[in-house]
């Protein structure tokens, strides 16, 4: 059920899949072996999703910031075993916070990001992902700076989401592989879960206005940062 919400909020604000379930699976798996399992789920889902949106990528933005993106991607999966979690887990849910007000009281709207500013960030939302699971947030976050239509919001967001997937997920499967597999049949639930959610939510995006959609964003980054705070 988590899994089909996780889908739905996915194709609504471009995020959301690995913020969601990653605490969920953490609670029997611990967080190392959850982050790799749900990346699993989490590239399906994204892969479904661009598939659908890949007319509205902003290849701009794509290239910039996608590429920052998966490299930090790919640092923070070399890394995630090593940082205290907890302590990243206290700052990312403060940033989404920060950034879900932003976006609900239109803050978000008058920020432009250009220049060495949208590699940095585009960097630190792919670490957060090869760290934590969660990049999407810090991405979509940064991402708001761009004034993006809804539409080529949540593609361009899912685009990134993809290369960052392309970056880290060999790292998970040479380093854990062989802890997923007593735990396939939870991926593959989640994974349907997933894509279920996934094709369910692109029908809601259709009929929101840029504003619903832009405070559907705001409210869904509010929401999984005091989730992450409140579950630390």
């Amino acid at each position: 059920m988590i899994a089909l919400v996780a889908g739905a909020v996915a194709s609504l604000a471009g995020f959301g899949i690995g913020s969601l379930l990653t605490p969920l699976l953490a609670l029997k798996t611990g967080i190392g072996v959850a982050v790799a399992a749900i990346a699993i789920a989490h590239f399906i889902g994204t892969s479904l999703r661009f598939f659908i949106l890949r007319a509205s990528v902003n290849k701009r933005v794509l290239l910039s910031f996608g590429l920052a993106s998966a490299a930090g991607g790919l640092t923070g999966a070399l890394l995630h075993n090593t940082f205290n979690n907890s302590l990243l887990g206290v700052i990312f849910g403060c940033l989404l916070i920060i950034a879900g007000v932003s976006e609900i009281t239109g803050l978000a709207g008058k920020i432009q990001i250009k220049g060495p500013l949208s590699w940095f960030s585009g960097a630190l939302s792919g670490l957060f992902g090869g760290l934590v699971g969660n990049q999407g947030g810090i991405r979509s976050a940064a991402l708001t700076g761009f004034n993006l239509g809804k539409d080529e919001f949540v593609a361009t967001a899912t685009g990134i989401a993809l290369m960052v997937d392309f970056a880290r997920i060999p790292v998970y499967l040479a380093v854990q592989g062989r802890e997923l597999i007593p735990i396939w049949y939870l991926i593959t639930i989640v994974t349907i879960g997933v894509i279920v959610g996934t094709l369910f939510g692109k029908r809601i995006l259709q009929r929101l206005s840029q504003e619903a959609f832009t405070k559907t964003v705001g409210v869904v980054l509010f929401g999984i940062g005091l989730l992450i705070l409140i579950r630390i």
